[in-house]
C-alpha cells in the first residue's frame, strides 16, 4: 500500500502524458486554460503541452500526498521531503520555461540526491542509512551494512546516468515508459534481490 501511495505521481504523470499524448490539441486547450498564468509569456505550443499538463498534474499529486500525511500527522521520511522539493523546483521550471529539459533531468537530480545522501552517511558521518533503517529487525556484520550501502549508491548512480541517456536520445514518449518502468519495476526487483541477499546470508550465519 505504501508502495502505490509513493509512485502515485508518477503513476499520474505517465497516464496524463499518454492522453495528452494522444489527444495534443486538447492537452494545449487545458493547458492554455489552467497554466497559461504561470508560462513565460503566457502560450505553449501543441508538441509540448502533454509534458506541461502531465507536469502539473504531478504537482498537485505530491501536494495532496504530503498534506494528507500533514493532516494525518503521519511521519515523512527525509527521501519523501526532498523528493517533493525536487519535483516542486523542476517541476515549476518545466511549466514555467515550457521546455521538458527540466523534467527530464528530475529523476536523475533526485537519483544522485539519494546516492550523496548514502556518501555522506558512509564517509562522512560514520552513519550507514540502511542498517538504521533496518538494524532493529536483522543483524548483520558492519562490513555488509558497508556493502549493502554501495550497492545503493552504485544503483542510484547508475539509474541516474541510465535517466539521462534515455531522456535524451530517445523520445519523450520513451522516456516517459522508462519512467514508469523504472519506478514500478526496476526498483522494485532491485529491492528484491537485495532481499533475497540478505535472507541466503541470513540462513547462512543461522
Amino acid at each position: 500500500m505504501k508502495f502505490l501511495f509513493d509512485v502515485f505521481p508518477v503513476i499520474l504523470f505517465f497516464v496524463t502524458f499518454k492522453w495528452g499524448e494522444s489527444y495534443p490539441q486538447a492537452a494545449q486547450s487545458y493547458t492554455a486554460e489552467y497554466l497559461s498564468s504561470f508560462i513565460s509569456g503566457g502560450i505553449s505550443s501543441a508538441d509540448i503541452a502533454p509534458i506541461l499538463l502531465a507536469t502539473a498534474v504531478t504537482l498537485s499529486a505530491s501536494v495532496v500526498q504530503i498534506s494528507s500525511l500533514l493532516i494525518r500527522r503521519k511521519k515523512i521520511d527525509a527521501m519523501l521531503w526532498i523528493s517533493f522539493i525536487i519535483i516542486m523546483v523542476f517541476g515549476g521550471a518545466t511549466i514555467y520555461f515550457h521546455s521538458e529539459t527540466f523534467i527530464k533531468w528530475k529523476p536523475t537530480v533526485l537519483y544522485w540526491c539519494y546516492a550523496g545522501a548514502f556518501i555522506l552517511s558512509q564517509f562522512i558521518f560514520k552513519k550507514n542509512l540502511i542498517q538504521t533503517a533496518m538494524g532493529s529487525q536483522i543483524t548483520l556484520p558492519d562490513i555488509i551494512w558497508a556493502r549493502l550501502s554501495l550497492t545503493w549508491i552504485a544503483f542510484f548512480v547508475t539509474m541516474g546516468l541510465v535517466n539521462l541517456f534515455v531522456a535524451f536520445q530517445f523520445s519523450t514518449s520513451v522516456w516517459a515508459n522508462f519512467k514508469l518502468i523504472s519506478m514500478i519495476g526496476i526498483m522494485p526487483a532491485f529491492v528484491i534481490v537485495q532481499s533475497l541477499f540478505l535472507s541466503k546470508y541470513i540462513e547462512e550465519t543461522e
